[in-house]
């Protein structure tokens, strides 16, 4: 059904964006053997990761769904090699996400499967990323994805044309970004310039589904901080900020890492607390009215205000919301340029026998490898040296372009 809500609702839309990608071994560039990644550091933090997020999480997020008898709602997007990780090394996650599953209070989206950069680089790579993605899913949890959101929400308006043309999904998660919006709330549906129908939705435009950054952050970055001057941030605080969107839009779109839950924000700063009493208050601001609901739902519930358009890329990552977490010095645009270089001769060299070439290039394409060589300062800088494995962009660079030189190698034999 499409329509509007009454004036006075606010519907809460949560996604969470869980990841982690398979981190290379130091490789030397007299190595010659074709194992790159460091799989007993990969299993540590997959491991220390479950237990201070993943699983003290989804479990909280499930008894919340049925302690409020599906009413509390939540989308995940997690990343095929995340996936593929639980799968090895904690499936205790996976089952705890199976059984969100069978609650059908829980979206799981669309995405590359290797959270790569492929749509800039490789558009048919792109496409079977995608498609790998979406097998998976299904797989594993009995559901087909109808909504997308692209690696880190990078997006433009092409991106939506050629989500249009593939024909299965019927929104994209995006960034609100204030000066795309021009003064526009984020907190209505949107659709791209010219409309990109979908067969998925019938017929009508791909919705866009803006995040609230502002709201998003207060829990995602400044929820520990003890300078900020709402700290500290109760449930009953931030539902009231929520209640108030009522009259300007009647989406919250709070998009986030799912790492925000134990593993950014530790559970000693309240966060779990935080998220066990957040539906409650919320329902209670606004009795009978305020909600919360997945992607698919707003699709159903909600018609776009308007058309949001995105000339060029744009994503979630850093102050500037661009492509520069990942793109834009000498080493990345190098490093970029020569991994998907390799498509073809990979592609080539797997179809005439080498079995695991295409799927270690695939994990190479995982954007991480990219965001390690960032050479930010500031703020920022900080936070890609809390992620990287190594001392400096530059050693992420020469240890990236070594593994590559073999994987050269092995594409000619």
């Amino acid at each position: 059904m499409n329509g509007r809500y009454p004036v006075g609702v606010t519907s809460v839309c949560f996604y969470f964006q869980v990841h982690q990608p398979y981190r290379i071994k130091q490789y030397s560039v007299f190595e010659d053997h074709p194992f790159y990644f460091d799989n007993e550091a990969n299993k540590e933090i997959c491991r220390k990761v479950t237990d201070k997020c993943y699983v003290p999480a989804t479990t909280r997020i499930l008894d919340l769904i049925r302690r409020h008898e599906g009413r509390f709602r939540v989308a995940y997007s997690i990343s095929g090699v995340a996936l593929e990780q639980f799968e090895a090394w904690a499936p205790e996650v996976i089952e705890l996400f199976q059984q969100c599953a069978e609650t059908g209070a829980v979206e799981f989206l669309a995405e590359t499967s290797h959270h790569s950069l492929s749509y800039i680089f490789a558009p048919e790579e792109f496409k079977q990323q995608v498609a790998l993605q979406e097998e998976r899913i299904e797989r594993l949890f009995g559901v087909r994805p109808t909504v997308f959101r692209n690696t880190e929400l990078i997006y433009n308006d092409s991106v939506a044309r050629t989500i249009a043309q593939m024909g299965r999904h019927r929104a994209i998660i995006c960034e609100g970004l204030d000066d795309l919006l021009t003064g526009r709330s984020p907190n209505y549906p949107y659709c791209p310039p010219g409309g990109a129908s979908t067969a998925a939705n019938g017929g009508d435009s791909i919705q866009l589904l803006l995040k609230n950054y502002r709201l998003s952050d207060d829990i995602a970055f400044r929820f520990s901080n003890r300078d900020w001057k709402e700290w500290p941030l109760t449930a009953e605080k931030f539902a009231g900020w929520v209640d108030q969107i009522n009259g300007d839009g009647h989406l919250c779109n709070l998009f986030m890492d799912y790492e925000t839950l134990g593993e950014h924000q530790w559970a000693d700063t309240g966060i779990f607390k935080f998220l066990d009493a957040l539906p409650e208050k919320v329902f209670d601001c606004n009795p009978g009215h305020n909600d919360f609901l997945t992607p698919s739902q707003v699709v159903d519930t909600y018609q776009p205000v308007g058309e949001y358009a995105v000339p060029d890329f744009r994503s979630w990552a850093d102050t500037e919301r661009d492509l520069s977490a990942w793109l834009g010095n000498p080493i990345q645009d190098n490093a970029a340029a020569e991994l998907y270089k390799l498509e073809g001769p990979v592609k080539e060299a797997h179809a005439r026998g080498d079995e695991y070439i295409l799927e270690d290039w695939r994990k190479l394409t995982t954007s991480d490898h990219l965001y390690y060589m960032c050479t930010k300062y500031w703020a920022d800088g900080d936070v890609h040296k809390y992620f990287s494995p190594y001392d400096s962009p530059y050693d992420a660079y020469i240890n990236f372009m070594n593994i590559l030189d073999n994987l050269r190698q092995r594409s000619q034999h």
